[in-house]
């Protein structure tokens, strides 16, 4: 017998992120190509600069390890320009299956998360289903790694999405050094969690 839930765990999802974001491949046999593609683009006609290129280029590879052990599925970097500024962000989505025999109700991963001091915590109706949205800043840079990483915040806004008809849940990490335009950045990203569909 195929039970209705069976049919109703969808295959994929789709996201709608603005023009300027480049999506870095996370495969470990992709991964190379994507970066080098991204840093190419980034330097696009700059050829007095190979040690920033080399630096730009190893940093990425850091970070798309980094978040492939998290189990990170795809990573977001943004590459949007204001005048002749780049607005710096990223989204990390990762799925994160639960071993559960029952899917966690979100009130309770509510109730964890804010436990835990996590910063605001509170569920919202996507479009996609209800999510449990996590608004807080992270500390960045300690000074050790040079003069560029003097201490600052980070703004991240996380979205616990239940996966339908498994105990799964997908969770979109986005985040942004701009703290003095955290509210603007924070309307950007729930405007992309809001854009997810789930896809047969």
């Amino acid at each position: 017998m195929t039970s209705a839930q069976e049919t109703d765990v969808p295959g994929d999802y789709r996201l709608l992120l603005p023009e300027g974001w480049f999506r870095v491949d996370l495969d470990p046999d992709r991964r190379d190509r994507s970066i080098n593609a991204l840093v190419e683009r980034q330097f696009h006609g700059i050829d007095n600069a190979p040690h920033l290129k080399d630096e730009f280029r190893e940093d990425l590879r850091r970070r798309a390890a980094k978040a492939h052990r998290s189990g990170g599925i795809e990573l977001y970097l943004s590459l949007q320009e204001v005048g002749p500024f780049t607005i710096p962000a990223s989204l990390l989505v990762t799925l994160a299956p639960l071993q559960r025999p029952e899917p966690l109700p979100l009130e309770a991963l509510v109730r964890a998360l804010a436990e835990d001091g996590a910063g605001t915590v509170g569920i919202e109706n996507l479009p996609a289903g209800p999510a449990v949205r996590v608004r807080k800043l992270v500390p960045q840079g300690s000074g050790q790694e040079g003069p560029a990483s003097a201490p600052h915040n980070s703004v991240t806004v996380e979205y616990h999405l239940p996966v339908p008809g498994t105990t799964a849940f997908l969770l979109l990490t986005f985040s942004t050094p701009l703290e003095p335009i955290a509210d603007a950045m924070a309307e950007l990203f729930d405007a992309i969690a809001g854009s997810l569909t789930w896809q047969e």
